[in-house]
């Protein structure tokens, strides 16, 4: 049985898949492709890369969870919004 995502596929499910691909699609019907990732400010994003010791990102990560901040990405610009005072939203 092949896997996908680690889920289980039959190949019941690959057959009908392939039908459907060698049927074709209709291109309008599907969503325009968006390019890149989405805005995290104003303007354009830069990387910047940090490099941060265990019990520093767990203790990041644990008053993420608090808030409700889903990514570590979000958590560190919460955190540099506050230290900076920068309204960063977009």
């Amino acid at each position: 049985m092949e896997k996908i995502h680690g889920k289980s596929i039959t190949e019941e499910q690959i057959q009908q898949w392939a039908d459907e691909a060698e049927a074709g699609y209709d291109l309008s019907k599907l969503p325009a492709p968006r390019r890149g990732r989405p805005p995290v400010g104003k303007g354009a994003g830069t990387v910047v890369p940090v490099r941060l010791d265990d019990e520093t990102i767990a203790a990041l990560m644990a008053r993420a969870e608090a808030e409700g901040l889903a990514t570590r990405s979000d958590a560190i610009r919460e955190a540099i919004r506050q230290w900076t005072g920068a309204d960063l939203q977009s």
